[in-house]
């Protein structure tokens, strides 16, 4: 066997299903196996290759063993002279595979070979060629010398950036996102160290092929798209620390004890520096926004109590100073956490929900000051005057945000203001654009490019796939979407690297698939357009479920007195309802023992099942859970508790 590919998959079934559609269409002239190593994904991929790619060699882990052992069971199972390890969140050429092995065979000095990457808007990724990260070369780069002198041989050794990307090179390191090695390389320098998890396994394996007399290549007559999309983000924490600490065990591992000593000080510098870094931009990121709402509410609060006094009451400083001090906050955080519970601050931003939000919390602030001591009830004019206030502050500030195109803050739906073209036949054409109507996209214009010269009586034609510069002019269109079946993932990448100044963004829609796959940042695991489904495990469900049950757990307790009379076993009734409203169990739910092939909730106490009564099949059971996942209501959580009072302690 010529060629042997291992996919390591942790949760990305969406990209996963394009890699692998772009991969067997690369394989038509190359005896091969491909091995896929499930990580415990719980998001459908083991279904999808059973159901779509019957011919993968599948191994299902039961739990994540990380980058480096999973590719090693593949690596030990494998039957081809080449051993390829690729990224789920790839997609190669139709002549990647012939070309690379194609040059493996006239290099046999060759131990391994990477490949040019692009990224989802078709920008090359440096990581695509690497030099060896000595402490003088990691210096470079921590302090950014690497980057501002790219083209210094002394400096820009870390991404090799004084090596013309269009040329095939030697290189010291290979990216394990595409990492294509003899087989009797790796049985002369073994496999992936397992100390490793999930980064440095590349660089220490590339490093040691060439310890082990062969030479690693960059290969730039092909390329393929890497969409990053890494479980583990590079602007967090963890990242910067499981990263680093890779670098460290490499330099401990390689180099000698005076130099090892000299990279872990610059490492572990540099974890320090990043991980404040990344704490500091996750912070501004999570919390500038709502601690600048916090500050305009709580300010205009007292601006709208000194002015209420001086008009209404006639003399300033009516209310007690400490009362005021004490409730403003508290009015404060109720409104903004009610506008969280409604999705106030969800993205796409949604001004009702913003309304719907201040609304409850008003009416919930109205509720509980009616319930306190008269001493404490000062004024239910300053509340009303406080809700107009906070809606009216949520509203300009965000409109303040919308117009200075803070991305987060757009008002609308999302991409309000895409205009769209999709790239294929016209039978393609239809199935993209009606998926497109099943998602939360809104456009402001969708046209149809063919690949044929049929597509002239579509009333959405705009012209045939050699006019996609013009019709991108002409039709101000800044996104569009290729389908996988009728163009060649040749032709695609071609495209994107000539549109890549065009600004417009790339997705490809993979045949008979769900879903449409994109990527615009290192930050997200790429843009993806999937049918809308109201499923449990929404944000906005989340949230729900949970003000639902703690309003259920509060009554409970409050009239526990009378509500105990109705439970078959009443200790535990007040028990679940402690638990609930700790966060410890939800009301309803899967029951105690989670559930991984559905949206992840907390253990309950009821389930959708216990209507079905005792006597339900496995597959009833089963299908009454898939059911409440999937299509999310809080009726559905009201009637199962209506049902099952009297088991609320169960």
């Amino acid at each position: 066997m010529q060629l042997s590919i291992i996919i390591v998959n942790y949760n990305v079934k969406h990209f996963l299903e394009q890699c692998l559609f772009s991969v067997f269409k690369a394989l038509k002239n190359i005896d091969a196996e491909v091995i896929v190593v499930d990580n415990n994904s719980v998001d459908g991929s083991i279904s999808l290759i059973k159901d779509k790619f019957p011919q993968v060699n599948l191994i299902a882990n039961l739990s994540n063993t990380g980058f480096a052992v999973a590719n090693n069971q593949g690596i030990k199972i494998a039957k081809g002279k080449y051993i390829l390890l690729l990224n789920p969140d790839t997609v190669v050429q139709e002549d990647t595979f012939e070309k690379t092995i194609a040059f493996m065979e006239a290099h046999p000095d060759a131990g391994g070979l990477g490949i040019k990457m692009l990224d989802g808007k078709g920008n090359f990724l440096p990581e695509s060629k690497r030099g060896l990260p000595t402490p003088a070369v990691a210096f470079y780069k921590i302090f950014g010398l690497a980057k501002l002198f790219p083209g210094s041989k002394k400096f820009g050794q870390y991404h090799l950036t004084f090596l013309d990307k269009n040329e095939n090179h030697q290189v010291d390191i290979l990216s394990g996102a595409f990492m294509l090695m003899r087989k009797e390389a790796l049985d002369k320098v073994g496999l992936l160290d397992e100390t490793f998890f999930m980064y440095g396994e590349d660089i220490d394996l590339s490093y040691r092929i060439t310890q082990g007399g062969y030479k690693n290549y960059y290969f730039a007559d092909s390329s393929i798209i890497h969409y990053k999309g890494e479980s583990t983000k590079k602007s967090s924490v963890n990242y910067v620390i499981v990263f680093y600490k890779a670098m460290a065990i490499f330099a401990q591992k390689h180099f000698s004890q005076n130099h090892a000593r000299t990279f872990s000080f610059l490492i572990y510098f540099a974890i320090y520096l990043r991980a404040a870094a990344a704490i500091t931009a996750r912070f501004v990121k999570q919390w500038f926004f709502p601690a600048i709402d916090f500050i305009l509410i709580l300010l205009g609060l007292y601006i709208c109590k000194n002015v209420y006094e001086i008009n209404f009451k006639l003399f300033p400083n009516f209310y007690s100073q400490e009362t005021i001090n004490f409730f403003f906050p508290v009015y404060t955080l109720v409104w903004m956490f009610f506008v969280y519970l409604s999705g106030g601050y969800d993205v796409p931003l949604r001004l009702t929900k913003i309304v719907r939000g201040v609304l409850a919390g008003t009416a919930f602030i109205l509720i509980v000051y009616s319930l306190l001591p008269e001493y404490y009830r000062f004024s239910r004019a300053l509340i009303l005057i406080g809700a107009a206030y906070t809606l009216l502050i949520y509203l300009i500030s965000r409109l303040i945000y919308h117009l200075a195109k803070i991305k987060k803050f757009k008002i609308g739906g999302y991409k309000t203001n895409a205009r769209i073209a999709i790239i294929g036949s016209e039978l393609e054409f239809n199935r993209v654009n009606d998926l497109l109507k099943k998602t939360n996209i809104q456009s402001e214009f969708i046209g149809f490019i063919s690949n044929e010269n049929n597509g002239l009586k579509n009333k959405n034609y705009i012209g045939h796939f050699r006019q996609i510069n013009e019709a991108i002019d002409v039709h101000q269109l800044n996104e569009i979407i290729f389908c996988a079946r009728d163009i060649s993932s040749r032709e695609i990448i071609d495209k994107m690297i000539t549109l890549v100044t065009k600004g417009v963004e790339f997705k490809i829609a993979p045949p008979e698939s769900l879903s449409i796959i994109g990527s615009n940042s290192i930050d997200t695991a790429g843009d993806l357009y999937v049918i809308d489904i109201n499923n449990v495990g929404r944000p906005e469900n989340r949230r729900k479920k949970r003000l639902l049950d703690i309003t259920v757990s509060f009554a409970m307790i409050l009239f526990f007195w009378v509500l105990i009379w109705f439970q078959k076993n009443k200790l535990n009734f007040i028990a679940n309802a402690f638990y609930v409203l700790v966060g410890v169990y939800s009301w309803v739910g899967y029951g105690k023992n989670p559930r991984k092939d559905l949206p992840s909730i907390r253990p309950s106490i009821l389930t959708p099942a216990d209507i079905l009564g005792t006597t339900s099949s496995e597959d009833q059971t089963n299908k009454a859970f898939l059911n409440y996942a999937k299509d999310y209501k809080v009726e559905n959580d009201l009637k199962i508790l209506f049902s099952q009072f009297k088991n609320l302690g169960k």
